[in-house]
């Protein structure tokens, strides 16, 4: 691999595909550098993120409490749940108390939605029943019985109730409710310390004008991404996609860097992930 060339780590679904429309396209400057695009689920990122193997890469940010020895935030490419996020969906509407009791097929155990999960509950990964199963296969999961609960992310959260399911919980709703409204942080972008600072910036700056780009050319952006919309027609995918690339996008700012250390620092004081990380910033 050529060293101008970056390994790009993100995930095959409608919102990541249109903020990185521009850079796919080579419709922006790239600053001299190649990107690779690699694209996985959140929860395998997450993993190759605990071993450092990509250059850049699209995490959950429950999981940079596990990667912050190796990478550093950027300021663009967060996905911010300000009002709405990760949803607890059953057959019935079920209360906390219920769910606790149940079998609750989860995305994965490094994901920012179980970190919510666990602090919505107030109960650590070890006192729950929780089925580890791909994000995309949550609702068989329920409807086939393995599990009762599903916790969805991604465009589930706009299609659950074509699938016969009702909301229990939307855990981006009741974040807001219980910290001052701040959004509830789940996916950010990080850059390998390797690099050095000069560096780490002209990357933050290539990603950041993706970013703006989608947003300037919208309508090309979303048909872009609409090839990565499961159960999505152009409508719903552009809603979808308007949820989560937006202002906190560009530059989540001091309220969302507030939230991502209040999310962590309630997970660290609960004792549901080791410390809480020394969060580093790309400036």
């Amino acid at each position: 691999m050529s060293q101008n060339t970056l390994t790009l780590g993100h995930s095959p679904d409608p919102d990541d595909a249109f903020m990185f429309y521009g850079l796919a396209r080579d419709l922006i400057p790239t600053g001299g550098f190649r990107f690779q695009h690699i694209l996985q689920d959140i929860q395998t990122l997450n993993e190759r993120a605990t071993r450092g193997e990509l250059d850049i890469s699209a995490i959950s940010i429950h999981a940079y409490a596990y990667v912050s020895g190796h990478y550093a935030l950027l300021p663009s490419g967060a996905s911010m749940g300000d009002g709405y996020g990760p949803m607890l969906v059953a057959r019935d509407k079920l209360s906390a108390a219920e769910i606790r009791r149940k079998r609750i097929a989860v995305p994965g155990t490094m994901t920012s939605a179980f970190l919510a999960l666990q602090l919505w509950l107030n109960q650590p990964a070890c006192e729950l029943d929780c089925l580890v199963v791909p994000f995309d296969q949550i609702f068989a999961a329920v409807r086939d019985g393995r599990a009762e609960v599903g916790l969805i992310i991604h465009e589930g959260q706009l299609t659950y109730q074509q699938q016969g399911l009702q909301m229990c919980e939307d855990l981006g709703a009741w974040w807001g409710r219980t910290n001052e409204g701040l959004p509830l942080p789940l996916g950010g972008n990080v850059i390998h310390k390797r690099f050095p600072p000069a560096i780490r910036r002209t990357v933050s700056d290539v990603l950041t004008a993706s970013i703006q780009y989608s947003l300037d050319h919208r309508p090309a952006a979303v048909q872009h991404a609409l090839q990565y919309a499961r159960d999505m027609g152009l409508d719903l995918a552009d809603k979808f996609v308007g949820m989560y690339v937006n202002h906190w996008t560009l530059d989540y700012g001091e309220k969302g860097r507030e939230s991502i250390r209040r999310f962590l620092g309630q997970a660290a004081a609960r004792g549901l992930i080791p410390r809480q990380p020394e969060l580093e910033f790309v400036a």
